[in-house]
């Protein structure tokens, strides 16, 4: 089997709902979608979500970084050797991981059609489906609260609410919203790199009635230590998102013991392939998992539930970054029940375009 033809294209989506964390407000969001043809009419699917703040790259950089290099190291190659295409590419496209997602979506979509199977299944099968939480944006009390009764009504019983512009008025609603949908929903906060270190202490304390899950990424990514002492002095498993791009992030953290979990996005770490690598170093540290996104189509979503469905020690799922898009023509490449994600079950990525 040889790659005989790359194309990729950009897709501008609106939000429904345009919502606000620490450092930007989000109305719209465009992804580059990829189509990877072989010489045997078996075709896959990859998806980039760039992000100038998180990724370094923008639309504009992905597409050139797939129709100018990616296409020129990929004609020819055999898409079944995932690990040397990737490998590859971080070389050629260094600093630019949302691009190397997009192929290696697309490649492991090729693999799942070749083995005739769900790529879940190809990877691992742990598990069939898996929970989600569902984020709220930095909103005012009351429409933070009535954010949190919405997603009730419609299933869901996990929720992430966002922060980190003003500490007394993020421990008043994660407080109210506790009150507001009882016990038995689960309660994440991620304030973005929003806090310093006190601020983030004064937090934990003052949401202690809360019964938060955890708190993601509270202070700057640029100072780890800052991280690290959040993880030694409060009793709430702590979380690195924007702190982890790649292995080398991963190691660093675990190597000394700075937080509880790590957030990997294939936008952020390049894919399935090298999520799978900093899997195995959080797993060996004992720090466990949870799989996010981007405002990323259903076809990126699906990839980053086919990963987490695969590995055992993946605990967590955030995977809500396509729900409101308006016109994504990949719709339908994962189902959604009472906030529980399933995977379609067809072979690949389990979505085919048009």
């Amino acid at each position: 089997m040889r790659i005989t033809r790359l194309e990729a294209w950009p897709v501008e989506m609106k939000l429904t709902e345009p919502y606000t964390i620490a450092y930007e407000t989000v109305e719209a969001t465009t992804n580059i979608l990829l189509r990877v043809e072989t010489n045997q009419a078996i075709t896959g699917y990859g998806c980039s979500a760039p992000d100038e703040k998180i990724t370094g790259e923008t639309p504009a950089s992905v597409l050139k970084a797939l129709n100018e290099v990616a296409e020129t190291e990929l004609k020819g190659t055999d898409p079944l050797r995932s690990a040397r295409i990737v490998e590859r590419l971080k070389e050629t496209l260094k600093d630019q991981p949302a691009a190397v997602a997009a192929v290696d979506m697309a490649i492991h979509d090729i693999l799942g059609k070749v083995a005739r199977q769900p790529l879940w299944k190809v990877l691992g099968g742990y598990r069939t489906c898996f929970k989600t939480s569902v984020t709220i944006g930095i909103l005012s009390l009351d429409e933070t609260v009535a954010r949190a009764q919405d997603w009730m009504s419609k299933g869901f019983t996990a929720l992430k609410l966002k922060g980190g512009l003003d500490v007394e008025s993020d421990i008043e609603r994660v407080r109210r919203v506790r009150e507001t949908v009882g016990a038995h929903v689960e309660l994440r906060f991620d304030a973005n790199e929003g806090y310093t270190v006190e601020q983030t202490l004064r937090f934990v304390e003052g949401a202690r009635s809360a019964r938060l899950e955890l708190i993601e990424q509270p202070t700057a990514k640029g100072q780890p230590d800052l991280i690290g002492r959040v993880t030694k002095e409060v009793p709430l498993p702590v979380m690195a998102d924007e702190s982890l791009m790649n292995l080398i992030d991963a190691f660093r953290l675990a190597r000394r013991d700075l937080v509880d979990m790590v957030n990997v996005k294939l936008m952020k770490v390049g894919g399935i392939y090298e999520a799978t690598l900093i899997n195995a170093v959080a797993r060996s540290a004992g720090l466990e998992v949870m799989v996010g996104c981007m405002d990323e189509a259903a076809l990126s979503i699906a990839a980053g539930l086919h990963f987490a469905l695969s590995r055992p020690n993946v605990a967590y799922c955030d995977l809500d970054g396509h729900i409101g898009l308006e016109g994504d023509p990949t719709d339908g490449a994962v189902i959604i029940r009472n906030g529980i994600l399933y995977p379609t079950n067809r072979p690949g990525l389990g979505f085919d375009l048009a």
